[in-house]
C-alpha cells in the first residue's frame, strides 16, 4: 500500500486491514498503558484511538506489547538454521533478533555469511545481521576461513546488515592494530557490537573511542556501571550456560534504564522450549524489581533505538506491526503472536511452517585424519596449569595442581575430577592437537566430543580415558559434526549437525529430543549439576579472548597475558 492510502487509513477515511480491540496497549515512550484500538494496513500501525477495520479481533482482557527483540545472538549456538529457528523463538514473543553469524563464518567464511543472510529471508523472522569482525578472533588457533577487511566490506549495503559483530579482538583495538581499525574505519557509520570482559578504565577509555558502542560481557555491576558511565549500552544476556541478568540488574537504575538491552547470545532449543527467550529476561526483570514496562522496553524499544531500526520496538503510527499478546503484565506468558500484522502463533503455537533452505555449499566441514592423532600426555613435571570452571559462567580461572603420573603419563583416571581436554584441527585436515586439562566438570568412565568449540569450531574433546575419547571423535567426524556422548566403548548417544558442524537441517523438534537424551546420559557419567549446560560449557573452553585459561588447537592459552603457555608448570615461572 503507498503512503496516500496510509495517510487516509490514519484519517479514518479508509478502513484499515486489521484493527485490534479493547486491548491494554503498553506505551514503551511514556511507560504507560492505554486502552485504544491499534489499526493496522499492509503490515504497519498506521493509527491508535477509534478506528474500523476489514477485520476487528475483541482482545479484551489482553495487554499487548511491541515485538520483542533479541539483541544480541548467535543463531548457529540454537544447532538451528534460522527458518526453524524462528519456529522456536516466535511463540516466545521475539520477532526480531540481531545476529552476528560469526560461528559458521569461522568455519567456512564468506560461504557461511551468504548462506545465514539467504537463509534468513526464508523466515518471517525479521534477522537483522551483524558482520563478522573477528575470523578467526585470534591468531592463536586455526579456523576455517580468514576474513580481512577486503572481505568483509562487500556486506556494507547488504540488505538488513546493521554492522559489524563483536569486536573480540579488544586487545588489538585498545592497541590501534591496524587490520582491527581498518575493519572499523570500514564500518563507522554503521553500528559496531563490543566484546570486552574485564576492561576497564584507560583501556576502556581507547577501546570506546575506536567505535565501539555496545558490550554483552559484563559479570559484575560495578563493570556495567562503568561502560555506562562511558557511553556504552550494555547487554543483560540470559543464555544457556552464561547467565546475567540477575548478576547485573543491581548495578542499574532509572537514571540509565534506556542504556539497558536484553540478549540471549548462545541459547538451546530445549531451553527456548523450556525456560523461554526474551521474554525469560523480561520475566526475571520483573521478578527482581523492575517495572514491567521498564523491562518490556529493554528488549524492544531500547534496542530499536540502539541499533537505529526506527520502526520497531513501540506501538506507533509508522512503526511494523510486531505485536505480542498476553493476560498478566507481572507474569509474561505468550499467547498471541502478530508479525507485520498476520497471526503466526495463536495459542502459544506457531502456526506457520518453515520454508527449506539450501545447506549444499556449508556441508562436509570435518576434516580429521584419526589415525594420526596421538592423545597422549607425556609430561615431565608433576606440577601443570589446569582449567578452573566457574559456576554459570564460560570465565574460567587458572589454577595450578600437582598431578600423579604414571611413568611420565597424565591419566585423569589416577587423577580426581581433573579430565583431558584435546581441541582438534577439522577445518584443513593439519591435525594440531591443543591439549589441557580441566577441573570441577565431573565426567567419569567416558568421553563428550563435539564441533562446536568457539570461536574457530575445532573438533573438541574432553575425556577420562583414550580409548573413549578416540571412539567419539570417530563418531564426530563420521556425521560429519555434531556432538557425541561415549562412555565404556558404547556411543551412547549422538546429533548430527551437518550444516558446518553447526547447525541441523532438522526442526527443533529433533533437536530438543536429542539434546535432552544427550544431557541425560552425560549427567549419568557424573557431570555436575553446577554444570548449567554441559555442550555450552564445554564448546567455550577454547574461546581465546574470554578470561582466564583456554585450550586452542595450537595449544595451552593465558587470555590474560594473551600467549600461549605451556601445560606443564616449568621453573615457578607460571606461579
Amino acid at each position: 500500500m503507498n503512503k496516500e492510502k496510509l495517510l487516509a487509513v490514519a484519517r479514518g477515511d479508509l478502513l484499515a486491514d486489521l484493527v485490534i480491540k479493547n486491548a491494554k496497549v503498553i506505551n514503551v515512550f511514556t511507560k504507560t498503558i492505554e486502552e485504544e484500538d491499534i489499526a493496522i494496513s499492509d503490515g504497519i500501525i498506521v493509527g491508535l484511538g477509534s478506528y474500523q477495520g476489514k477485520l476487528e479481533v475483541d482482545y479484551q482482557g489482553y495487554y499487548v506489547a511491541p515485538g520483542f527483540i533479541d539483541g544480541h545472538v548467535h543463531i548457529e549456538s540454537s544447532m538451528l538454521t534460522p527458518n526453524n529457528y524462528a519456529l522456536a523463538v516466535l511463540p516466545r514473543g521475539t520477532t526480531t533478533v540481531i545476529a552476528d553469524c560469526h560461528e559458521i563464518a569461522n568455519v567456512t567464511g564468506n560461504k557461511g555469511i551468504d548462506f545465514m543472510l539467504e537463509a534468513a529471508k526464508q523466515t518471517p523472522l525479521d534477522i537483522f545481521m551483524m558482520i563478522p569482525s573477528c575470523v578467526p578472533s585470534t591468531n592463536f588457533e586455526t579456523s576455517g576461513a580468514n576474513l580481512l577487511v577486503e572481505d568483509i566490506k562487500k556486506y556494507l549495503k547488504a540488505d538488513k546488515v546493521l554492522g559489524l559483530g563483536e569486536m573480540m579482538n579488544y586487545s588489538g583495538t585498545i592497541n590501534g592494530d591496524k587490520d582491527v581499525l581498518a575493519k572499523i574505519n570500514a564500518f563507522k557509520e554503521k553500528i559496531i557490537d563490543g566484546h570486552a570482559p574485564e576492561v576497564s578504565k584507560k583501556a576502556l577509555n581507547a577501546y570506546v573511542l575506536a567505535g565501539v558502542k555496545t558490550d554483552h560481557e559484563c559479570t559484575k555491576p560495578e563493570e556495567l556501571i562503568e561502560k555506562v558511565k562511558r557511553g556504552m549500552y550494555i547487554h543483560l544476556r540470559e543464555g544457556s550456560q552464561t547467565k546475567n541478568v540477575l548478576d547485573l540488574l543491581p548495578g542499574i537504575n532509572k537514571n540509565y534504564y534506556d542504556r539497558i538491552l536484553f540478549c540471549s547470545d548462545d541459547l538451546h532449543p530445549s531451553d527456548i522450549k523450556d525456560f523461554g527467550h526474551m521474554d525469560n529476561n523480561i520475566n526475571i526483570a520483573i521478578k527482581s524489581g523492575i517495572d514491567p514496562i521498564s523491562a518490556i522496553s529493554m528488549a524492544t524499544i531500547n534496542i530499536s533505538n540502539c541499533y537505529r531500526l526506527n520502526n520497531f520496538g513501540a506501538i506507533a503510527p509508522g512503526y511494523k506491526a510486531d505485536l505480542v499478546l498476553f493476560k498478566d503484565l507481572n507474569n509474561i506468558q505468550v499467547d498471541k503472536v502478530y508479525k507485520a500484522g498476520k497471526l503466526l502463533v495463536k495459542d502459544k503455537k506457531a502456526i506457520f511452517k518453515a520454508k527449506k533452505v539450501d545447506a549444499t555449499k556449508v556441508l562436509d566441514t570435518v576434516n580429521v585424519d584419526i589415525a594420526k592423532l596421538d592423545l597422549t600426555y607425556k609430561l615431565n613435571s608433576r606440577k601443570v596449569n589446569v582449567i578452573g570452571l566457574i559456576k554459570n559462567n564460560i570465565t574460567t580461572k587458572k589454577i595450578i595442581e600437582k598431578i600423579n603420573l604414571d611413568k611420565g603419563i597424565f591419566n585423569p583416571q589416577n587423577n580426581p575430577d581433573l579430565l583431558k581436554l584435546c581441541v582438534i584441527e577439522r577445518h584443513h585436515g593439519i591435525n594440531n592437537i591443543g591439549k589441557g586439562i580441566v577441573k570441577g566438570y565431573g565426567l567419569e568412565n567416558g568421553a563428550l566430543a563435539m564441533t562446536i568449540s568457539h570461536d574457530s569450531h575445532n573438533l573438541v574433546c574432553l575425556g577420562d580415558n583414550d580409548k573413549d575419547m578416540y571412539l567419539a571423535i570417530k563418531k564426530i567426524t563420521e556425521i560429519g559434526g555434531g556432538i557425541a556422548v561415549v562412555s565404556k566403548g558404547e556411543i551412547l548417544e549422538f546429533l548430527p549437525l551437518e550444516v558446518a558442524g553447526l547447525m541441523s537441517l532438522k526442526q527443533s523438534e529433533f533437536v530438543e529430543e536429542k539434546i535432552h537424551s544427550l544431557e541425560k546420559n552425560i549427567r549419568t557419567l557424573g557431570v555436575k549439576a553446577e554444570i548449567e549446560d554441559p555442550f555450552l560449557q564445554l564448546g567455550f573452553l577454547s574461546l581465546a579472548v574470554i578470561p582466564e585459561i583456554r585450550v586452542t588447537d595450537k595449544g595451552l592459552f593465558d587470555s590474560n597475558k594473551f600467549k600461549l603457555i605451556p601445560l606443564e608448570v616449568r621453573d615457578n615461572n607460571e606461579l
